[in-house]
């Protein structure tokens, strides 16, 4: 399965101390986000990735600390449920 989020013009997000808001242009809705939540909406902001290319590409971008691919899996179906990220 590959993912990807929406366009950024569909976005808009601002920091909020431990924060990320992101509102949801075409549902109206905004989002508080945590981390690594924001990080793999700023990867999938220009391309369209698998769940493994996306493990490695936030290990190499971010400090993720216990990172696995279960627990990858678990934030991008939260994404996906909160219409943030498209399951292809």
């Amino acid at each position: 399965m590959r993912y990807r989020a929406p366009a950024d013009a569909a976005l808009l997000t601002a920091e909020l101390d431990a924060f990320t808001a992101v509102f949801h242009r075409p549902s109206g809705i905004t989002h508080l986000l945590v981390s690594p939540a924001p990080e793999i909406l700023a990867l999938l902001a220009d391309t369209t990735l698998d769940l493994e290319t996306l493990l490695v590409r936030l290990g190499e971008r971010y400090d993720l600390g216990d990172a696995s691919r279960d627990a990858l899996a678990a934030r991008l179906d939260e994404l996906v449920a909160a219409g943030l990220v498209e399951a292809l």
